[in-house]
């Protein structure tokens, strides 16, 4: 059967240990006699994970080592998001969408939010689905003005332009992700089995 990404992962076990980071690409010059900067900032901006998981039954290690084989390494993409925060902390009251097309850069303006709703900083969402999906997080605070209207300062910055209208994920929202090394290794010790293994947002 032909294999289609992303795939899914498995959901047990969650991760018991994970590091999530957020890459934001610049550079910097520095004068060697006054030590004074510059620096610019560049459009590379990337999402990257390093998750372990706890002992599992052979049962559990078997269904995950050959989920993460349909990959072929960094070929494939799966589906991951934030294993903790999968909830925000606003409100996010309302039915919002996104107001206007061909919109780029850090901020998405939104309407259809419910007058006062609240969007907090540190707040995930998901733009797209499947093969489209992007994982995106709200940076600062944001109250919703009276007409439902709201511009939400976000990382990374948009890819592409989403269109007009389109709901954003809210729940357990995800990206799409590969496998950062082209090996796939699980470790065993008696009665228990262990993975871990390191992605990056698929670009």
């Amino acid at each position: 059967m032909t294999i289609t990404y992303p795939i899914t992962l498995p959901l047990n076990p969650a991760p018991s240990r994970f590091t999530l980071n957020a890459t934001s690409f610049s550079s910097m010059t520095q004068s060697p006699f006054s030590a004074a900067q510059q620096v610019q900032l560049l459009q590379g901006q990337l999402w990257s994970f390093s998750v372990d998981y706890p002992p599992m039954s052979e049962d559990q290690a078997r269904n995950w080592f050959g989920t993460l084989s349909q990959l072929n390494g960094r070929f494939g993409t799966f589906l991951f998001g934030d294993p903790r925060w999968k909830s925000p902390r606003g409100n996010w009251a309302g039915a919002p969408v996104v107001n206007g097309a061909s919109q780029v850069g850090q901020i998405l303006n939104m309407s259809g939010f419910a007058a006062s709703a609240i969007v907090r900083a540190g707040d995930y969402f998901q733009i797209g689905s499947g093969s489209s999906a992007k994982l995106h997080v709200v940076t600062q605070d944001v109250v919703a003005g009276g007409g439902g209207l709201a511009a939400l300062d976000i990382w990374p910055r948009l890819r592409a332009s989403p269109s007009n209208g389109s709901a954003l994920v809210t729940a357990s929202p995800k990206g799409v992700f590969r496998m950062s090394s082209p090996n796939l290794s699980r470790s065993w010790e008696p009665f228990r089995h262990g993975l871990s293994f390191e992605m990056v947002e698929a670009l």
